[in-house]
């Protein structure tokens, strides 16, 4: 009898398979993830919220989950860093992100001082754990512990619905220069000079003395 415990990548195929199941059966017209996000921290942000698309007002408002890999950020290699999609906060950079194969962003952390904070969510009959926005109380989506060993282990695995795209080409004009220096290419080593080479003393053999 085969005794093998499944491997990570098993775990997290079934686990996708199950999320896609339950997308597919509620269409995103039932909260099935964790609370409904603040009131008094959306208000501010009413007239933005207003304007989501309705998967994106349903990730960021309602908990909601975006079906895996119909996400344009899911896969995507380009350089810069994702905001909050409602009040624009810095939370990854492009830099953090891999590919996980799990359908949705996954990045290894969150950027240095964003507002990233994280919640016990005990909906779906297990224990996880919510990311979600400081500010505007938008739901992210979840932190795991099966992300890359040599960068900490952590997969924090995000719905793109609920994030913004800024270009690292951007990032000056549209306020978030702070980050830019993460993109700047590395200075180039020091040329150490060469050292100076002594010419060496003639080894000619000595005359005999005349007799």
């Amino acid at each position: 009898m085969n005794t093998t415990a499944p491997t990570r990548s098993t775990r997290r195929m079934v686990f996708n398979l199950a999320v896609l199941t339950l997308g597919t059966v509620f269409l995103f017209n039932y909260t099935v993830m964790a609370s409904d996000s603040d009131l008094a921290k959306t208000a501010p942000f009413k007239e933005t919220i207003e304007k989501l698309t309705p998967i994106q007002k349903q990730v960021t408002q309602k908990s909601g989950t975006e079906r895996p890999f119909t996400s344009e950020f899911h896969d995507s290699k380009k350089e810069g860093i994702y905001v909050d999609i409602v009040s624009g906060k810095a939370l990854f950079s492009s830099l953090d992100k891999f590919d996980s194969g799990c359908g949705w962003p996954s990045f290894t952390k969150p950027l240095v001082g964003s507002e990233v904070i994280e919640k016990k969510d005990a909906t779906l009959g297990m224990i996880r754990t919510e990311v979600r926005s400081a500010t505007a109380d938008s739901h992210l989506g979840h932190v795991f512990d099966d992300g890359p060993r040599d960068k900490g282990g952590l997969r924090y695995c995000i719905n793109g619905a609920s994030l913004k795209f800024i270009p690292k080409e951007d990032l000056e004009k549209t306020g978030y220069g702070q980050y830019a220096k993460l993109f700047a290419p590395a200075p180039a080593p020091a040329v150490k000079p060469a050292p100076e080479v002594k010419p060496e003393a003639s080894k000619e053999p000595a005359k005999p003395a005349a007799k």
